[in-house]
């Protein structure tokens, strides 16, 4: 395994043949279709999206407004402000109307994928209830918006590139005390191995013991096989420091 910095890992998986593990990351920026408000059949491959709205991700749907204290209203008691009663207020979340249903949709080329491959989804960031669809099948569900997470979208992808991806998110109300983000606010990474990889967040680095002269770094590697099963793999791991 080859870390190009302490950070930012280039891994290497060798066999007794010594063969680099094939890792590929594409960034899903470009290209997507979004319509706010729910939307039925959004998520069959064959949906007609032409007419919805052409976006770039990171992207916020309820960011551009209208802005009205309407949006979030509510009766609340301030205890910090001495408050005995409860009254009506707004302005917790900036009064943007991040309540809501939306959709996006693209179309999602995997190149070079073939057998022997696995396919990955990285959401860096998906405000909120996430629903995600490959070629209309449901493939995961990921409630929390603030987090990470990834789906192995290996079994759901057919040969070519005729693939389509389709995400449903919806904010609740009440779901924030503060303006929380709506839509795909944060990079959508794809991610393509072979089938023996080290997995998404595989790669564990720490330096428990700092000081002026030396430190130690520990570094903790997951890999993963077909069905789990052993193989004869050999994981080498080379560390550089700034000058390389």
């Amino acid at each position: 395994m080859l870390l190009k910095n302490l950070l930012g890992a280039t891994l290497l998986l060798a066999a007794t043949t010594v063969s680099a593990q094939n890792r590929h990351e594409y960034l899903l920026d470009s290209n997507w279709k979004f319509s706010k408000g729910d939307v039925p059949n959004a998520a069959k491959p064959d949906f007609a999206d032409a007419k919805w709205q052409t976006v770039s991700v990171p992207h916020d749907w309820a960011i551009s407004g209208p802005f009205d204290g309407n949006n979030d209203l509510q009766v609340v008691t301030i205890e910090q402000n001495n408050e005995k009663a409860a009254t009506q207020k707004s302005g917790r979340t900036g009064g943007l109307p991040f309540i809501g249903t939306g959709w996006y949709r693209r179309k999602l080329a995997v190149p070079g994928f073939g057998p022997g491959q696995r396919a990955v989804l990285l959401f860096d960031g998906a405000m909120s209830n996430a629903h995600v669809f490959v070629n209309g099948k449901k493939v995961g569900f990921w409630p929390y918006g603030y987090n990470s997470f990834s789906l192995d979208i290996t079994s759901f992808l057919k040969p070519g590139d005729g693939n389509v991806l389709a995400v449903r998110l919806q904010n609740q109300p009440e779901a924030s005390r503060w303006y929380p983000g709506a839509g795909l606010y944060r990079n959508v990474h794809l991610v393509v191995t072979d089938d023996v990889h080290i997995p998404v967040w595989g790669t564990y680095l720490t330096t428990p013991e700092i000081t002026a002269a030396q430190a130690t770094v520990r570094l903790k590697t997951t890999l993963e096989t077909p069905g789990g099963k052993p193989q004869p793999l050999r994981l080498d791991t080379e560390i550089r420091d700034a000058a390389g």
